[in-house]
């Protein structure tokens, strides 16, 4: 039996938060998308594998605040080395730092599509880069897409104060689905610009899946076929499946890709990596500036992430968690009573509820979370988790014992 945590300072904030911020949170961070009345809304501090929220509840966070979180909160060795760049050298300058050099020759040694390589702040920022470049070489306007790929005009799933003109160019396919792409290259593939698609598919709200035989093989076909360049998002994937990306792993190899998250474990980069002649028309075909773009402390974040990532082989070590944390959901889900589907193991397990025709998965989603985070482990309802470097198997053990007993308690709910 688990009883209701305590809230009181996450509801003080909250109503604070309300007078002064519209929502009082952005976005996927709003109580809605979670479990409201459950769920924190606040988180005070972390550490490693886990985090407390204001009134002192702690969780084995397996959000990892939405993915960068790769390796775990408050790293010394990251902090550290942005402490010393803040203190001895700066971050914010009229001119750029030469280590952006140095990551860019990491990432472009890294990554299979990578000559050469620009960094932006947000995930939103190096799509929108990406979509900006493959329309300056073509000269064409359409989009393909297939995935989420941020918040800005052309994407967000959300249209309010969008007009219609800054998206009409843009054709959403689904993962998986190539006849749908073939359908639409059809009909646009002349003034196809860009087939931006996810290497791995996480559709929204929805299970995690991994490319069917020939997908991806034939999403790049399709690309070649039109002249349309084919951009990868591996926000979410990159650092994580691959220090090379899903690319590597599944070896179609894109013109274009975005990165993100994972790769400087918090801190706020983006990077946008392609073949040399699709990127140089940045040089000054195509405008890219913003006064922070250049900031060293990302950077300096990113470079020791990515040496660590390296050094301690934490990759490989995230993916023997992984596997066996995905192989005991996928035991508890063969004796649960309920239609649920475990997907997105090692790197990006997700928990869900199969529409049935009573519509109890209405039912059964919310009282599972509520049941979770009664017992502190920290998923979302809505959205796959991740798992960190820092998750010890006693944290990863106690997870799959609380999400057992968690659906064994579902039979209150309907």
């Amino acid at each position: 039996m688990s009883n209701k945590l305590k809230l009181d300072l996450t509801e003080k904030y909250y109503e604070d938060a309300l007078k002064v911020i519209p929502g009082a949170i952005l976005g996927i961070r709003r109580p809605y998308n979670f479990v409201p009345g459950e769920y924190p809304i606040f988180f005070e501090h972390a550490k490693g594998g886990r985090v407390t929220d204001v009134d002192g509840n702690e969780y084995i966070d397996m959000l990892c605040a939405y993915g960068p979180i790769i390796i775990g909160h408050r790293e010394e060795e990251i902090d550290n080395a942005v402490i010393e760049q803040m203190q001895n050298k700066g971050f914010c300058f009229s001119l750029t730092q030469p280590i952006q050099n140095k990551l860019a020759e990491k990432v472009i040694e890294l990554i299979p599509s990578a000559e050469m390589a620009v960094f932006v702040k947000t995930g939103s920022d190096a799509t929108t880069t990406a979509i900006r470049i493959a329309r300056a070489n073509t000269d064409r306007t359409k989009v393909m897409r297939c995935g989420y790929h941020g918040w800005h005009d052309w994407c967000v799933e959300v249209k309010g104060g969008i007009p219609e003109k800054f998206y009409e160019d843009v054709y959403e396919f689904h993962y998986n689905k190539l006849e749908e792409l073939e359908d639409l290259m059809k009909m646009h593939g002349d003034e196809t610009a860009a087939i931006i698609i996810t290497p791995v598919g996480h559709p929204l709200a929805d299970k995690v899946q991994m490319p069917a035989p020939g997908f991806l093989e034939g999403v790049r076909a399709l690309a070649d076929k039109y002249g349309a360049i084919l951009i990868y998002d591996e926000i979410r994937s990159g650092f994580r499946f691959d220090l090379g990306g899903a690319q590597k792993v599944f070896g179609v190899i894109p013109d274009i890709s975005v990165f993100g998250k994972a790769m400087a474990n918090g801190y706020p980069i983006g990077a946008v990596v392609g073949k040399e002649q699709y990127m140089k028309v940045l040089a000054d075909n195509v405008f890219l500036s913003s006064t922070f773009f250049p900031n060293s402390l990302e950077q300096v974040a990113a470079l020791k992430t990515i040496e660590i990532l390296e050094r301690d082989n934490v990759l490989d070590v995230i993916k023997a968690k992984g596997t066996v944390f995905g192989q005991k959901l996928e035991e508890i889900a063969r004796k649960c009573d309920y239609d649920i589907e475990i997907s997105g193991a090692p790197f990006m397990p997700f928990i869900t509820f199969n529409k049935d025709p009573q519509n109890l998965y209405k039912k059964l989603r919310p009282g599972f979370y509520t049941e979770l985070i009664r017992r502190g482990v920290f998923l979302q309802p809505f959205h796959h988790g991740y798992v960190a470097y820092r998750h010890t198997d006693e944290d990863l053990q106690h997870a799959a014992n609380m999400i057992e007993e968690s659906l064994g308690e579902l039979k209150k709910y309907i």
